[in-house]
């Protein structure tokens, strides 16, 4: 690979914000623009749903209040696999595949820090082959955004971005005054990010041996996946995770209160959740479309199946929520039923698409809670309408002061 395949410019000091992932925006020349681009802040699903899509969310139509609008949903996967992908490489092909057919001049996205393979850079794709660097999973806050300006400056006018939600927000919020030609943009979902730091200390209760971990994925079927360096390979079941030796804060408040777990302004979404073991896309709008169409062959599709039933286990989630919103311990669960619970949750609980809209109410459920602990002044700008019918089967309704 040629060295001029991956660029890594070196963003500027980040300004102090309180509820921040760190986009890039603040390192940005003007780093007032966060006021009018964070979702933290005054999200607008609705209007940018519209300028992206060309309408926003129809909860007439099946799974658009969960999912936001799309085209259509399809369980995926790249024969072959693409070796080092977190699933199977579609994300990363999609961007390849863009700069192979000249659609884009560079791709903006993630690859790992030379001295930590789990710590994220952002970095400015130019040559194909730069895109295996970008394979893969990172944990922690990177300012993706901030390689805007680097790129115009090197007079890239045709953009690809691999980002997650707050990062796609952001770029959304601003892309007219970017005064780029055109951005591709394929999102990833998100929910619970973490400092570098913090996934180490994680990573250190799972294992003996953590530095040896290569790989680590949370999967519809109740289990996170371990990679070793070895080849060895180890499942361990949600319930027996470490999740009670965390510290409270390890989750920032910032990923307890999100409200767009499934990427709603990306052309396409590359996730997971109703993959049931394989990828899951959402093609959004007629560019998502065409980014699919240029993997032809590689991929291959089928229609995300659905079983199960979601209610059950977004009423102990809330429970739980409560609880843990309100500084009172959590209820765990004897160790004698954790083994019977974690064969039968792959079996009964929800599955393929009701596990990815549980996940969503679930998420939908964390922000209103956490808000109302933490910042209760915040709850009248920062969830959406869409959010509070997401939660109002639970018995979650707003009150009087919390929308606007």
């Amino acid at each position: 690979m040629t060295p001029a395949a991956v660029q890594v410019p070196v963003p500027g000091p980040a300004a102090p914000r309180g509820l921040c992932t760190d986009c890039g925006v603040s390192r940005m020349a003007d780093s007032k623009a966060c006021g009018r681009a964070c979702q933290f802040i005054k999200p607008d699903y609705a209007r940018l749903e519209a300028q992206v899509h060309g309408r926003a969310r129809d909860p007439s139509r099946p799974d658009e209040l969960h999912f936001g609008p799309f085209q259509r949903m399809l369980r995926a996967r790249l024969a072959p696999p693409r070796p080092g992908a977190q699933w199977t490489g579609i994300a990363t092909r999609l961007a390849e595949r863009l700069l192979e057919s000249g659609a884009v001049d560079a791709v903006l996205c993630m690859a790992a820090d030379p001295a930590d393979r789990w710590r994220p850079v952002p970095v400015l794709v130019t040559k194909p082959e730069g895109m295996a660097q970008c394979r893969g999973m990172r944990m922690g806050y990177a300012p993706l955004l901030a390689l805007l300006e680097p790129a115009r400056a090197a007079g890239h006018r045709r953009l690809a971005l691999i980002g997650i939600p707050c990062q796609v927000y952001a770029l959304r919020a601003l892309e007219a005054e970017l005064g780029f030609e055109s951005i591709h943009v394929i999102g990833t979902p998100c929910s619970d990010n973490t400092s570098t730091e913090n996934f180490h200390k994680f990573l250190a209760l799972l294992s003996a041996r953590p530095e040896d971990i290569t790989y680590l994925e949370f999967r519809a079927d109740y289990h996170v996946e371990l990679r070793f360096a070895d080849g060895g390979v180890r499942e361990v079941p949600f319930l027996q995770l470490p999740i009670s030796q965390l510290p409270g804060d390890f989750f920032p408040l910032t990923c307890r209160t999100c409200v767009d777990y499934t990427n709603v302004l990306a052309d396409i979404t590359v996730g997971y959740m109703a993959g049931e073991g394989e990828q899951w896309l959402l093609v959004r709008n007629a560019r998502g479309a065409a980014l699919l169409d240029l993997l032809g062959a590689e991929v291959i599709t089928a229609t995300p199946g659905s079983a199960g039933r979601r209610a059950g286990a977004v009423k102990g989630f809330l429970a739980n929520t409560e609880r843990a919103a309100g500084g009172l311990p959590l209820r765990r669960m004897p160790g004698f039923l954790r083994g019977l619970v974690g064969w039968l949750m792959p079996r009964i609980g929800p599955r393929g698409l009701e596990f990815a809209r549980a996940r969503v109410e679930m998420k939908a459920v964390e922000t209103v809670l956490h808000l109302r602990r933490a910042v209760p002044a915040r709850l009248k700008n920062m969830v959406p309408p869409h959010v509070w019918a997401l939660v109002a089967p639970y018995g979650v309704t707003p009150r009087d002061d919390e929308t606007g």
